[in-house]
């Protein structure tokens, strides 16, 4: 009988110490308080969490496209014809222009080289360079022209958008005035951009094929800021103006080092320039002392050796002194 009290007694001890330990320990101990603090830092943490998610996401964004820069500019090493002259403003010249131009300049120099000259391997390499290299190069001249202007004018159009904003306007009313101000080619390319919206294409995807006509790193920036804010928010006219300031610095940039390689460039054109110079001197002054280099076979032979070797050179030198940043 004893032995059965003993075990209800110690059965009872042993659930009046389980429900102690339920109900009273967690007060004692402190894990309630830890509890309640760890919910309140949660709560607390949340704004926290979601301003990261979102600066996670922005980033992601800025991470895309820099992706989509990379991959444009492994494709503008292979654009068709049709864009090159448009980026260098001859948007109204079709290929088959540019071709015949090419082709009329060729036969010119190949009559020119043949009637001063009088040997056909002259004036076969004359047609090649007046009829594949001329050309080339005056696109590319245009096209850097353009560019030149297109940057000189961009950050007063972006200090006009923001303004514009910073008055009440919408972005695209802002566009519309710089398109409607702004000098060429500047006044363009944003009527461009004024026009793809209006057939029906995204405001941000608009400004972001900026780039595709204007292959610029700033016009790039300028459509990866609006396409950004277009698909998260933001302040839109502070992240303007921090791209105003950036393309400012990056002008300011440029033209330091534009003043510090004014010595090397000279240098170089010097040293290029010297050989032609002291040819032409020694043909005027004594033409039949000179004129076996283009006589001759031998000399024609060593004066299409001397061209390719200056022609390396100079380009050596042009590599060397082209400063990117």
């Amino acid at each position: 009988m004893s032995m059965q009290i003993l075990a209800l007694a110690f059965l009872a001890a042993t659930a009046i110490g389980g429900l102690a330990w339920v109900f009273i320990y967690p007060s004692l101990s402190g894990e309630r308080k830890a509890e309640s603090r760890r919910a309140s830092i949660a709560r607390t943490d949340a704004p926290a969490r979601q301003a990261e998610k979102t600066q996670r996401s922005r980033r992601e964004q800025v991470e895309g496209s820099l992706k989509e820069l990379e991959a444009r500019r492994k494709q503008d090493k292979s654009l068709p014809l049709s864009a090159r002259l448009a980026q260098a403003g001859l948007g109204s010249w079709t290929p088959q222009k540019f071709w015949t131009m090419s082709a009329v300049s060729g036969a010119v120099g190949f009559v020119l080289a043949f009637v001063i000259g009088g040997h056909l391997l002259g004036a076969a390499v004359m047609a090649f360079a007046t009829g594949l290299g001329l050309p080339r190069w005056a696109l590319n001249y245009l096209k850097k022209r353009r560019e030149k202007a297109f940057l000189k004018a961009l950050p007063d159009a972006v200090d006009v958008i923001v303004r514009g904003i910073k008055a009440g306007l919408p972005l695209f009313e802002s566009i519309k005035v710089v398109a409607a101000d702004a000098p060429e080619p500047l006044k363009s390319e944003f009527s461009a951009i004024i026009e793809t919206q209006t057939i029906g294409m995204p405001l941000g995807e608009a400004c972001a094929r900026l780039y595709e006509r204007m292959p610029l790193p700033e016009a790039n920036f300028f459509g990866i800021v609006v396409a950004i804010q277009q698909k998260s928010g933001g302040n839109l006219s502070e992240a303007l103006g921090n791209l105003s300031k950036v393309l400012r610095d990056r002008k300011k940039m440029a033209e330091k080092i534009q003043a510090m390689s004014t010595e090397a460039k000279a240098s170089a054109a010097i040293i290029g320039s010297l050989p032609p110079a002291v040819m032409l001197m020694v043909w005027i002054s004594t033409p039949d002392y000179i004129s076996l280099l283009w006589t001759h076979h031998i000399g024609q032979f060593m004066l299409v050796c001397c061209v390719a070797w200056m022609t390396i050179g100079v380009l050596v030198m042009k590599k060397m002194i082209n400063f990117d940043f």
